[in-house]
């Protein structure tokens, strides 16, 4: 028999609740945007790169693809985690 306060899934109403308003409130997008932003940013200059950077011929277009894809993949962690860390309702793990 498993024990009930290992199944991850399973959770009161009251719980579910909670948790959908951590996520619509205006501080939890404000820290998950900047999150994502940073990273955005982080991932645009490990692709530009600290070497030889032609500016001209670069591919600004993959660049933003690649960024805005990090940027959404750091909003899903931070919707994923707001229940998580220390903080209910924050999206930071620790």
């Amino acid at each position: 028999m498993m024990n009930k306060q290992l199944l991850l899934f399973d959770v009161t109403p009251y719980e579910r609740k909670s948790r959908m308003s951590q996520l619509v409130s205006v501080s939890f997008w404000k820290l998950a945007a900047e999150r994502a932003a940073k990273t955005a940013a982080q991932t645009a200059v490990a692709l530009i790169g600290a070497e030889a950077f032609d500016v001209v011929s670069y591919d600004w277009g993959q660049l933003a693809s690649v960024s805005a894809g990090a940027a959404v993949v750091s909003l899903l962690t931070s919707v994923a985690s707001a229940d998580i860390g220390p903080k209910k309702g924050d999206p930071s793990l620790v």
